[in-house]
């Protein structure tokens, strides 16, 4: 995930406003962008700063700078490319969703992306031997474990990498769709993650484990609706971030 920053410094606003309005439409069409605001400066007229969150640096140069509907896009707002002030991509550092205190998070708790990367090596190889679940990984990557990890990494706080190289949760999403996968297969697949968790020994503890199996419920129930036939899923969206869940007040 990326943010690109335009600023703008127009003579019309209205005018600038009237193109931007017709020019989103092609630009909130691309799939390789994720959100998008043009705000106004109250303070001196006529400047504007434009923000679109893309999938990646990349797919905003090579994907939608190339596609038909960046054509769509610059046909209206071509007039003001001379008005432009900056045009940068940033990288998000600190966010208000960013852990404030010094708890750890369950990435860190884990124990990184060794312990995800050794979690998904051990769980694919007994995938790739049951009878339920091998057919669908028949032809699987043999980079999938580590990209598997990589997503697991990000969504329990670690590095955005699943997000920055492989597209975040749009590439993600496309992984299921069409699939069809079946009730007892994700069962199954649940199953043998968490004995994959106890056998390269993830942390054990009840609050680590009920937040990860949380997730993995919650995760694996979304494929099983994603993969549906006729599924039209939400095609743009930010990777989940998971969290400690809350434990139950004790009563004595």
């Amino acid at each position: 995930m990326i943010i690109e920053y335009i600023r703008y410094r127009v003579p019309d606003a209205q005018e600038f406003e009237a193109a931007y309005r017709r020019a989103v439409v092609p630009l909130g069409a691309a799939p390789e962008c994720l959100d998008f605001e043009l705000s106004k400066c109250v303070d001196e007229p006529g400047s504007y700063i434009l923000r679109i969150l893309w999938t990646s640096t990349r797919d905003h140069m090579e994907g939608f700078r190339n596609s038909e509907r960046f054509q769509e896009f610059f046909a209206e707002i071509e007039p003001y490319v001379g008005n432009i002030e900056e045009m940068r991509h940033y990288e998000q550092v600190i966010t208000k969703t960013e852990p404030t205190s010094t708890e750890p998070t369950l990435y860190e708790w884990a124990g990184g992306s060794e312990a995800f990367e050794r979690l998904t090596e051990v769980f694919y190889g007994h995938v790739l031997k049951d009878d339920l679940l091998a057919p669908i990984f028949a032809h699987m990557d043999e980079r999938h474990p580590r990209f598997v990890a990589m997503w697991l990494s990000e969504v329990f706080g670690g590095p955005d990498r699943y997000t920055r190289e492989r597209g975040g949760y749009p590439h993600m999403l496309a992984q299921h769709l069409g699939k069809h996968i079946r009730e007892e297969q994700r069962r199954r697949w649940v199953s043998l993650l968490m004995d994959a968790a106890d056998e390269v020994e993830l942390p054990g503890d009840p609050e680590f484990r009920a937040a990860f199996a949380s997730y993995i419920e919650w995760g694996t129930r979304l494929a099983v609706q994603n993969s549906a036939p006729g599924a039209t899923p939400p095609t743009k969206a930010p990777v989940p971030r998971w969290g400690w869940g809350v434990a139950p007040p004790y009563t004595p």
